[in-house]
C-alpha cells in the first residue's frame, strides 16, 4: 500500500515552491491547492521538469 507521506514533513514547503517554478518553466497555469483539471501532458510536464532539474542538480554536484 502506497502513502503520500514526506519522509521530512518541513520539506513540503520547499516541494511545493519547486512544483510552481517547474510548472512556470513550461507554461502550465498551476494554483495552490487543488489542479484536477490539468491534463496528463501538463502534468506529466511538471514532473518531467521536476525530474529533469533534480538530474541536473545531482549531476552538477557531482562535480
Amino acid at each position: 500500500m502506497s502513502t503520500k507521506k514526506n519522509v521530512v514533513p518541513e520539506a513540503k514547503q520547499a516541494l511545493n515552491r519547486f512544483k510552481m517554478e517547474a510548472a512556470n518553466e513550461v507554461g502550465v497555469n498551476l494554483k495552490d491547492g487543488y489542479n484536477g483539471d490539468l491534463t496528463s501532458r501538463q502534468a506529466g510536464s511538471i514532473g518531467g521538469q521536476m525530474v529533469k532539474k533534480m538530474i541536473e542538480s545531482y549531476e552538477n554536484n557531482m562535480r
